[in-house]
């Protein structure tokens, strides 16, 4: 598991992604829970993750949680963590809905680190389906 300090009163906790510390909020605990799967159980490279990047969204600009690439660079997992007390209601869903019209990745989901949902995205048919995939 990551590395976790106290720096400046505060708990951090190193990212492996990133490559620095954050601050260890209820979300990142998901975060970091996530990433950890995607890597251990799941084999995803970590050079094939990126963890809050900034994409555009119409005329703002938003920050996805995690999304997991194709060996080709295109995203192929897009994955949004709440913090465990945020239910996975369809305003969470209709966020990642939202990042993944700019992404397009073929699998969405949402999880609170308790809960997952996940969804097979199909572009050309224009079908959204449950996904068995889990963390």
């Amino acid at each position: 598991m990551n590395k976790i300090r106290i720096h400046e009163g505060k708990e951090e906790i190193w990212d492996s992604i990133r490559k620095k510390w954050v601050l260890l909020t209820e979300e990142e605990k998901v975060r970091q829970y996530c990433i950890h799967r995607l890597v251990e159980v799941h084999q995803f490279p970590v050079s094939r993750i990126a963890v809050e990047r900034q994409i555009k969204l119409h005329s703002t600009t938003k920050r996805f949680d995690i999304v997991v690439f194709d060996p080709s660079g295109n995203p192929q997992i897009v994955i949004e963590c709440k913090a465990p007390h945020i239910k996975l209601d369809q305003e969470v869903l209709e966020q990642v809905g939202r990042y993944n019209k700019v992404l397009q990745a073929g699998l969405i989901g949402v999880t609170n680190g308790a809960e997952s949902i996940f969804f097979n995205i199909d572009f050309e048919q224009n079908l959204i389906q449950y996904s068995e995939f889990q963390l």
